[in-house]
C-alpha cells in the first residue's frame, strides 16, 4: 500500500512536469492546448476568482511562500524527519509547477506570431521605417486633438481615483475589440468574467516598475492602483491579452495597440497611440542618424512631449533603482527560460510585429 501511495505521489506529477517539457520542445502540443484547453481551464478559473473582489492569485503566491516557511517547524514540532518534510514540500513545488503550466504558462510555447498569422517577417528598410514612424507620429497628434478637450491635467490622474475614466466604456469596448480579432490571431474570445484586479501592493510594485501582470493560478490579470489615466485603457488590454492567451510582452503590445486606437472611445484610442510612443522612439533613436531622430521628435506636438516627460517623472519618483535592477533581471530570467530569447527586451520588438502586420495588408478597423 505504501508503495502504491508514493507511485501515485511522485509518478503523476513527474509525468505531467514531463508533459510540459514535452510542450517546451513541441510547439504543435502547446498550440493544441491553447485551442482547445486552454479556454475552457481559463473559462473555470475566471469564473471562480470573480467572485472575490481581491487577486485570489496574490493571496495564494503569499500563502504558498508563508507554507514553505512555516511547514519546516510544523514538521518537526509533530516529529515528521527531515526526509519526509522535504518530500512534502518537493511535491507541494511540483505541483504547483503543473498547476502554473497547466493553467496557462504553456502558452510560452505556442507557435510564433508569424506562424499562428501567415504574416511575412520584414527586413529592415530605412525609407519604409521612416515612414511608418510619421504614419504613426500623424496619428498619434491626430489622437490628443480628439481626446484633448478633457484637459492634460486628467491625463495624469491615477486611474482608481478617477470618476470620469470610470464612467467611460474602456474595459467593455476593449473586450469587444478582441472578440472581432481574436480569431484572426488565436487568441481565446473575451468572456464575461473577465475583469481586472487591483494588485495588493500597488506600492510596492511601483517601486519595480511593474505596472501589471498576469495572474495564471486563478487565470486573473492584475493592475497596478498607481497606474495613470493615460495609460489604464493601453495597460488593461496588455494584460488582457495574457489571458486571452497570449505571453509574449511584444504581442501582448501589439494587441493592445489594435484594439486601443480602433475604440469608439477618444481617450482610449490616445491612450493606444501614446503608449506605443516610447517603443518608436527607442527604435527611431537605434536605427536612424541623430538628425533624422530630431526631425522626427521635432513632429510631435510639444503637449504630448509634455505629457510623455511628467509620465516618465511620475514613475521615475516611485522607482527603486536598486530593487527595480534585480527584478528586471529576475524577470529577462524568467522569460528567457520560458522560450522569449529576447528577455525584457521583447516588449520593444513589438515595433518589427507591428510594421510586419502593417505590411501584409492589416488594416485597422
Amino acid at each position: 500500500m505504501m508503495m502504491k501511495r508514493n507511485v501515485f505521489s511522485w509518478g503523476i506529477p513527474l509525468i505531467l512536469i514531463g508533459t510540459v517539457g514535452l510542450c517546451r520542445w513541441q510547439s504543435a502540443w502547446a498550440e493544441a492546448y491553447a485551442r482547445h484547453v486552454y479556454p475552457y481551464v481559463s473559462s473555470v478559473l475566471s469564473a471562480f476568482s470573480s467572485l472575490f473582489p481581491f487577486s485570489v492569485g496574490d493571496c495564494f503566491i503569499v500563502g504558498a511562500c508563508a507554507w514553505l516557511i512555516g511547514y519546516p517547524f510544523y514538521a518537526w514540532w509533530k516529529k515528521k524527519g527531515w526526509r519526509k518534510t522535504i518530500g512534502v514540500m518537493i511535491r507541494f513545488l511540483m505541483w504547483t509547477y503543473v498547476w502554473f503550466y497547466g493553467a496557462w504558462g504553456l502558452n510560452y510555447f505556442r507557435d510564433s506570431f508569424y506562424e499562428r498569422t501567415g504574416v511575412a517577417e520584414v527586413e529592415y528598410d530605412a525609407g519604409k521605417f521612416q515612414r511608418f514612424l510619421t504614419d504613426y507620429i500623424d496619428r498619434l497628434n491626430e489622437s490628443y486633438v480628439l481626446a484633448g478637450d478633457r484637459g492634460g491635467d486628467w491625463y495624469l490622474e491615477p486611474w482608481r481615483t478617477s470618476d470620469c475614466l470610470k464612467a467611460m466604456p474602456v474595459e467593455t469596448g476593449i473586450q469587444e475589440r478582441y472578440r472581432k480579432i481574436a480569431a484572426s490571431f488565436g487568441l481565446v474570445s473575451s468572456g464575461k468574467f473577465l475583469k481586472a484586479k487591483p494588485m495588493l501592493w500597488s506600492g510596492g510594485m511601483s517601486r519595480l516598475g511593474v505596472s501589471g501582470y498576469m495572474g495564471p493560478f486563478f487565470s486573473e490579470f492584475n493592475l497596478n492602483q498607481e497606474v495613470l489615466n493615460v495609460e489604464y485603457p493601453f495597460t488593461y488590454a496588455h494584460e488582457l491579452a495574457h489571458r486571452l492567451g497570449i505571453a509574449g510582452e511584444a504581442e501582448a503590445n501589439l494587441y493592445a495597440y489594435l484594439v486601443t486606437v480602433s475604440a469608439d472611445e477618444p481617450a482610449v484610442r490616445f491612450s493606444g497611440c501614446f503608449s506605443m510612443l516610447g517603443y518608436a522612439m527607442s527604435n527611431a533613436r537605434r536605427l536612424l542618424s541623430g538628425e533624422e531622430y530630431r526631425q522626427l521628435l521635432a513632429r510631435i506636438r510639444p503637449e504630448i512631449v509634455e505629457l510623455y516627460n511628467q509620465e516618465r517623472q511620475y514613475w521615475r519618483e516611485k522607482y527603486s533603482p536598486g530593487a527595480g535592477e534585480v527584478q528586471n533581471k529576475v524577470y529577462n530570467a524568467y522569460l528567457k527560460g520560458n522560450r522569449i530569447s529576447s528577455g525584457t527586451k521583447n516588449y520593444s520588438e513589438v515595433v518589427g510585429l507591428w510594421m510586419a502586420l502593417e505590411q501584409s495588408g492589416y488594416r485597422i478597423d
